[in-house]
């Protein structure tokens, strides 16, 4: 089994900011594999099922991003999960528009979710899939930029970002992490749409 999680923040507010787009990618993939993501436990919304032959359980932790690690804890408890069982799908300022990455183990990169998941799991040993949002402009605070909205030209690309973000997991899980990173991670950003 596999618990796939998608990082954000809870709340309407939040919903369309490039700070959940974790929660995004998970909701493409339950819509695709038809796993419909409606059980309210372990501070998370999430839902079982199988995509082929792989059991997974998509999660949506309900906690704010920094507090993370509490939900993908008791999950991965529950449900007897180890470490490296464990795929955190979250944003990443440092990867243009578009570009998606696979990556285990590591630091956390800045990200208050993911340090908050090394410090719950007490360790590191997961995999990532980090979804590129890009930098803010120079006028621009980070931790603003990230709670804000896609503009309307990045709106564009999103629902293609999703869709390949949503496959990058399907094929990491059925075919492996290499043959998705070699198919998805070689990719150029996401050109713009006009």
């Amino acid at each position: 089994m596999k618990i796939i999680v998608g990082l954000g923040n809870p709340g309407t507010h939040y919903r369309m900011s490039r700070h959940n787009v974790g929660f995004q990618v998970v909701d493409r993939l339950a819509k695709l594999t038809h796993i419909p993501i409606r059980t309210k436990r372990f501070k998370s919304l999430y839902g079982t099922g199988w995509i082929d032959s792989q059991q997974v359980v998509l999660s949506k932790p309900m906690t704010f991003m920094n507090r993370s690690g509490e939900a993908v804890k008791k999950a991965t408890d529950f449900f007897h999960v180890k470490v490296e069982d464990l795929v955190i799908v979250h944003d990443d300022l440092d990867l243009p528009l578009g570009r998606l990455r696979f990556k285990r183990r590591g630091g956390d990169g800045g990200h208050q979710g993911v340090r908050s998941i090394i410090d719950g799991m007490g360790g590191n040993n997961f995999l990532r899939l980090k979804i590129g949002i890009g930098r803010p402009p120079p006028t621009m605070d980070s931790a603003d930029y990230v709670l804000d909205a896609f503009d309307r030209d990045e709106q564009l690309l999103l629902d293609q970002l999703l869709s390949e973000a949503a496959d990058s997991l399907k094929v990491m899980l059925l075919e492996g992490l290499e043959k998705a990173m070699n198919q998805f991670q070689k990719k150029s950003p996401l050109a713009p749409l006009f």
